[in-house]
């Protein structure tokens, strides 16, 4: 399982994760990509999360680097193969 920073905390989480598994208290959880949002968050350290309901959404959500983690609720989205699906 690949994890990523979760912003200043000093906390790993898993890249993809179904939502609800994973302690957010503290985070940005938004529902698509906010270019904005993201730049305001990472200046202040602020963890953010993306829900992403397929696999082109999560790939959106996790290209970016102020991305902590993509929220999913189909199980089936833990089993993408990122690498794969960014570089065919």
């Amino acid at each position: 399982m690949r994890e990523r920073w979760f912003g200043a905390t000093g906390r790993r989480v898993p890249e993809i994760v179904l939502e609800g598994e994973v302690d957010l208290a503290g985070a940005l959880v938004l529902d698509a990509v906010d270019e904005e949002a993201l730049r305001s968050a990472h200046a202040e350290g602020r963890p953010v999360a993306v829900r992403a309901a397929t696999a082109d959404e999560v790939k959106a959500a996790l290209a970016r680097p102020e991305v902590a983690t993509a929220l999913v609720t189909d199980r089936a989205l833990l089993d993408l193969d990122l690498t794969e699906l960014t570089y065919g």
